[in-house]
């Protein structure tokens, strides 16, 4: 018996814990009626985001999403000329040169695909100026050009933009199914699945943590770290600090090796204006790519003293880092509740001042020393 052709793209198999999304994406684009601006609704961790990159890869292939050729590998990893991902660049929202940048890109010719696709993270802080420069953007955009918006809900986002877009409403996905879908994208079963889930988000990127050993490197830093904490003094602390900010610059080097050879493979047909803007769109992804390295070191400190708090108040609920139990209990045998909320509030600042662009060398130095105090293990001085 021959194998039975799947009903949707590969690229769309991201999907598979949202199969009405899937299946209404994979009609709209087997009918040829996409349409030009969506808006992807749900909660952190329903996947909009990998959603959102599965459909850019549908547009961008010229198979449409067969998920193994080189446009659709460069998606992916997000080196895609003609795929723009944006997020806030301020805590208060979308800054009106980010969205001017946008509108000047926009009439341009692709650079490598037939199609352009913009994705548009946080939506609902796109307000004021920056909002009213990109409506008329995406009430008339260019034949070929495609904007994915992504927000926690339709109310969250001006009601101008949202009567531009066509809704796709995510649903929540329960812990259970989520961790089934890392294990069947990762082959990794067991706790490693929940911990890149509780570090990562969503079951997309939890697999591509497990797949990356520098990724996975930052997280046992992290946890060394913290599980050491209490004897370290202040300038152990400063020292572990830069230890975890040169991993998780280490994991960029792929990135950058896959930037080189893409740019030196263009270098021959494209124009001296169209390198820059692909050098600037590399430039882009790099400070992108550090900002999130950043986040998920925070995020594995995080979802660790969740695990010590969950052991001090002994609700008998199973941790989820349970291969690093002895720092675990280290930990809870020498703090308190209020101490570790304390610690998880100092991470909650660290978050918000790598969104203010705060330097992430002295973002994680500062929250480290904050984490050591609030677990009441003050810092001594040589």
């Amino acid at each position: 018996m021959g194998t039975q052709a799947s009903p949707y793209p590969q690229a769309l198999s991201v999907l598979d814990q949202q199969p009405r999304v899937r299946d209404f994406l994979a009609r709209a684009l087997a009918e040829g009626r996409l349409s030009q601006a969506y808006l992807f609704l749900g909660a952190p961790g329903a996947g909009m985001v990998e959603g959102a990159f599965a459909l850019a890869t549908c547009i961008i292939c010229p198979r449409g999403g067969d998920a193994s050729c080189d446009e659709c590998i460069r998606v992916a990893h997000r080196t895609h000329p003609d795929v723009r991902y944006l997020k806030p660049e301020s805590a208060t929202g979308y800054l009106v040169g980010q969205v001017r940048e946008l509108i000047d890109d926009v009439p341009l010719a692709p650079v490598r695909a037939q199609a352009k696709v913009y994705i548009l993270d946080e939506a609902g802080l796109l307000r004021g100026a920056a909002a009213n420069a990109l409506l008329k953007t995406i009430e008339e955009p260019p034949e070929g050009t495609y904007f994915v918006l992504i927000a926690r809900s339709a109310a969250s986002v001006l009601p101008t933009l949202v009567s531009r877009c066509q809704q796709v409403p995510f649903r929540i996905v329960a812990p259970d199914a989520a961790a089934r879908a890392v294990e069947r994208a990762s082959g990794i079963t067991g706790y490693e699945a929940r911990v890149a889930l509780s570090i990562t988000g969503a079951p997309g990127r939890a697999a591509e943590f497990l797949a990356s050993t520098s990724r996975r490197e930052v997280r046992r830093k992290v946890v060394r770290t913290l599980g050491e904490l209490a004897r370290d003094d202040a300038w152990d602390v400063l020292c572990a600090a830069r230890d975890i900010v040169d991993a998780v610059h280490a994991t960029l080097d792929q990135v950058r090796s896959r930037q080189e050879a893409s740019r030196d493979e263009s270098a021959d047909y494209l124009s001296p204006a169209a390198l820059k803007r692909v050098e600037a769109a590399n430039k882009r992804e790099i400070s992108a790519r550090e900002r999130s390295g950043m986040m998920e070191a925070l995020a594995a400190a995080d979802s660790l003293l969740r695990d010590v708090l969950v052991r001090i108040e002994e609700i008998g609920e199973p941790v989820v880092n349970e291969d690093v139990n002895d720092p675990i209990d280290r930990i809870a045998r020498s703090a308190s509740s209020e101490g570790c909320l304390r610690a998880l509030e100092a991470l909650a600042q660290a978050r918000d001042d790598l969104a203010h662009n705060v330097t992430p060398q002295l973002v994680i130095e500062t929250m480290l020393l904050s984490v050591k105090e609030a677990l009441a293990c003050p810092p001594s001085y040589r």
